[in-house]
């Protein structure tokens, strides 16, 4: 008899046999055959279609307990959909196995091929991703490997203290000074191999050496930590020539190319870093002193005694509220524009606005601005952004709100509270 196996078939039928007894698998056999017999006609009868491998082998799965059988039927069929489920529903007709009485009912009719289909797809899958992996790269990504590889290995160490630094600290008669390792390997990567790390705020001997003898560009993260190792480095008395700081809120680590000339370009002398940080100190006392008031009596025909400081506070800011009208007008009505934007106008002496940029890079911005005379921004002022913007000889901010008072500055601070 020939036979064929459920590999082999296009359609499987999956079917759930209960029985009120015990019954083995030849009965379960038999009652299909015996009771389907006649039952579709001389094309569909199921010994016929079995001796034809139409049918394949039917395969029966039996279990007992407490004096009941449950089980399965499989039914594997190569036949068309609807003469495979004309023979599904015939299996339901089977109410006798054996001595017992039963219920057939066919759970489901399986594709084969649908199953063959989602397992070529998946396996598809997986063959492709094992290619993109193992593809050989272009010649453009080869040389991009071998100049990285080649600079993460021209990283040395350098002097006593064994720091990281580039090949080139010897032949250069300027050098770099970063924060830390992760610093250095960034800007090998940029092809800067004039390049040293200071490790931390505890400058060693071996950068002290170098001060003597080369200029010295310390190159700093756009944080208060790298202002403290700028810091660490004056206090220590190391002989720096200039200062270099990475975009706001970036660390050397991380900026790219483009951002690293950016900074180059930008670099300022030690001593206006060292006079910013002197105006900063006395900014921030003018900021926490506390005006002393002298009590006393008040006589019924004597004015009180004003307070001259307050006085003066006052007058500064009445002053910075009296802007010109045009001016006022101007920045108002810009700054009403950028409500909800995130957004800076950079403004020029006759208030043409020259650009836009978003509040993110303000701070770059202000750095290399030149013939710039007002901004108007949708966000506050903070301590930085006024240091930076004396730096470039503005004459007006515009925000929303400020942290900083309008008389602590050279640079006039507008709020939308001064209009």
């Amino acid at each position: 008899m020939a036979k064929i196996s459920p590999v082999g078939a296009k359609y499987i039928v999956h079917t759930i046999i209960n029985a009120e007894g015990v019954v083995e698998k030849p009965d379960v056999v038999g009652a299909i055959f015996g009771q389907t017999e006649g039952l579709l006609g001389n094309d569909l009868e199921l010994r016929e279609l079995q001796r034809s491998g139409r049918i394949g082998r039917i395969e029966v799965n039996l279990e007992t307990r407490n004096g009941r059988t449950n089980g399965g039927i499989i039914v594997p069929s190569n036949l068309d959909k609807a003469e495979t489920a004309v023979i599904a529903a015939a299996l339901e007709t089977i109410q006798r196995i054996g001595p017992c009485n039963s219920k057939v009912k066919v759970e489901k009719i399986e594709d084969v091929r649908i199953s063959k289909r989602n397992f070529v797809i998946e396996r598809a899958k997986e063959l492709l991703r094992e290619l993109t992996s193992s593809v050989l790269p272009d010649s453009q990504e080869i040389t991009d490997v071998v100049e990285h590889s080649v600079r993460m290995m021209a990283a040395i160490e350098y002097g006593p203290d064994r720091l990281a630094a580039g090949p080139a600290i010897d032949e250069s008669e300027e050098v770099i000074l970063v924060e830390g390792r992760a610093d250095v390997l960034n800007l090998l990567k940029h092809d800067i191999k004039n390049v040293i790390a200071v490790n931390g705020t505890s400058i060693p001997n071996t950068i002290k050496t170098l001060g003597s003898q080369k200029v010295l560009v310390a190159f700093v993260d756009g944080d208060r930590g790298g202002d403290l190792i700028v810091k660490g480095l004056i206090d220590a008395g190391i002989e720096l020539d200039y200062v270099i700081r990475a975009p706001d809120g970036k660390e050397v680590e991380e900026i790219t190319k483009k951002e690293i000339h950016k900074a180059l370009r930008s670099r300022v002398t030690i001593e206006q870093v060292k006079l910013d940080f002197a105006q900063a100190a006395e900014n921030a006392n003018h900021l926490y002193e506390k005006p002393r008031i002298m009590s006393r009596p008040v006589l019924s025909q004597e004015r009180p005694i004003e307070n001259v400081q307050e006085k003066s506070v006052v007058k500064r800011l009445e002053s910075v509220k009296t802007v010109q009208t045009d001016e006022t007008r101007k920045f108002k009505s810009l700054l009403d524009d950028l409500v909800g934007t995130r957004g800076a106008f950079i403004l020029d002496e006759k208030l043409d606005i020259l650009g836009k940029v978003p509040t993110s890079e303000l701070g770059g911005t202000i750095r290399n601005l030149k013939n710039a005379y007002a901004i108007v921004f949708d966000g506050y002022i903070d301590r930085n952004l006024v240091l930076t913007a004396e730096r470039s000889n503005l004459k007006y901010l515009v925000a929303m709100d400020s942290r900083v008072r309008p008389g602590e500055s050279r640079v006039k601070i507008l709020t939308g509270k001064s209009f």
